[in-house]
């Protein structure tokens, strides 16, 4: 429960610091920003503050700052002339438009920070923490025949060092329905047994072997230098494998629509999105800090990437139209621009409908 509080307040805050980086670079770069709000629709409360209103409407998917002459044909009154968005040069804008989509890398890397450093990284170890009794036909698990015991420290399968959890589920899966000699390490003292390991399905439709425990974790802390470090290699990494993601998402949106209505539930997990209800679902059945974190840092990447998607009216968007009036050295005619942005409005309504639906009937779980 307290991880799914975590990932909905990081999810607020997620929204609110992006806009931050909005206002505070349109502030620094002298624009004028008369609103400042979370969420959409009609206002539940808000105050000013000098020139600006922030405050809360009643439709929690995200949020805007209004910039004064962001938009190109709207009226501004004399006093604010010089400050409009509009009126500033190609880098100030860029600054502006693009803060929020830095935010979130920034964010990402302060989050993989903390793990790293305070929180810990949780490591699967090849010590036995419980043994399975039965597998699903109700027949003892191979483990349970050898005599394994909880406390025991797998060191080898075969003769083959296993020195971390990857390497015992590569020997084991690599054997279904062999005969394996386990060495263990009991309190101190090498013990030998033999197991017979079972045959289950795998993902490829093959079999796998099976032996039938569940693995103890240990915590795993780094030093500040060595935080800095990784956790800039964790944001390049996540990077990467969201682009990716996001690409199969794009393409395989027609597939998935297909296979929503049609229930195929092995296609639709291939790829799917997945909306807050998800995310915070994924956290409070995972339950661990460490990984809700990672979560939210992986959340704000994504997030990130498609702000940065250049089409209008993503902040990726924005800085296209002010790239191209850089190079055109005229203004762009954003009304030509209408009708993508409607479709990019539609687009991102659907999927998220599509995403809520998905997690609510057929709820994501990385357990």
């Amino acid at each position: 429960m307290t991880a799914g509080i975590v990932v909905v307040v990081g999810i607020i805050l997620m929204v609110t610091i992006h806009e931050a980086g909005h206002f505070f670079a349109a502030k620094a770069t002298g624009m004028k920003a008369t609103e400042f709000f979370f969420g959409f629709g009609p206002r539940l409360w808000s105050t000013r503050r000098g020139e600006t209103e922030y405050g809360v409407k009643a439709i929690p998917l995200g949020g805007y700052v209004r910039i004064v002459g962001m938009n190109p044909y709207e009226d501004v009154d004399p006093e604010d002339e010089g400050r409009t968005y509009r009126e500033k040069p190609f880098w100030q804008k860029t600054v502006v438009v693009l803060a929020g989509v830095a935010s979130h890398f920034v964010i990402a890397f302060l989050l993989f920070f903390v793990v790293l450093t305070a929180v810990g990284v949780a490591e699967l170890t090849t010590e036995v923490e419980q043994v399975q009794q039965e597998l699903d036909d109700g027949t003892p698990t191979p483990a349970l025949l050898a005599g394994l015991q909880e406390g025991d420290r797998i060191v080898a399968l075969d003769g083959e060092a296993t020195e971390e959890w990857s390497d015992l589920v590569d020997a084991i899966s690599e054997r279904p329905g062999r005969e394996v000699t386990l060495l263990v390490d009991r309190g101190g003292t090498e013990v030998r047994l033999d197991a017979t390991l079972a045959m289950v399905d795998d993902e490829a439709g093959g079999k796998r072997g099976y032996l039938g425990i569940q693995p103890a974790r240990t915590t795993e802390r780094v030093g500040p230098l060595t935080g800095l470090v990784r956790a800039g290699g964790e944001v390049g990494s996540a990077t990467v494998v969201s682009a990716q993601g996001m690409w199969q998402l794009f393409a395989g949106l027609g597939d998935l629509v297909v296979a929503t209505f049609s229930g195929d539930t092995d296609a639709v997990d291939e790829v799917r999105p997945a909306s807050p209800i998800g995310i915070v679902g994924i956290a409070a059945d995972i339950g661990d800090i460490g990984v809700t974190l990672e979560l939210l840092a992986l959340v704000n990447i994504f997030v990130g990437l498609f702000n940065v998607l250049p089409v209008y009216p993503l902040d990726g968007g924005h800085f296209a139209v002010a790239l191209y009036e850089r190079v055109r050295g005229r203004p762009a005619d954003v009304r030509k621009l209408v009708p993508v942005a409607a479709a990019v409005v539609i687009f991102m309504v659907l999927l998220g409908m599509l995403a809520i639906y998905l997690d609510i009937t057929d709820p994501l779980s990385l357990r």
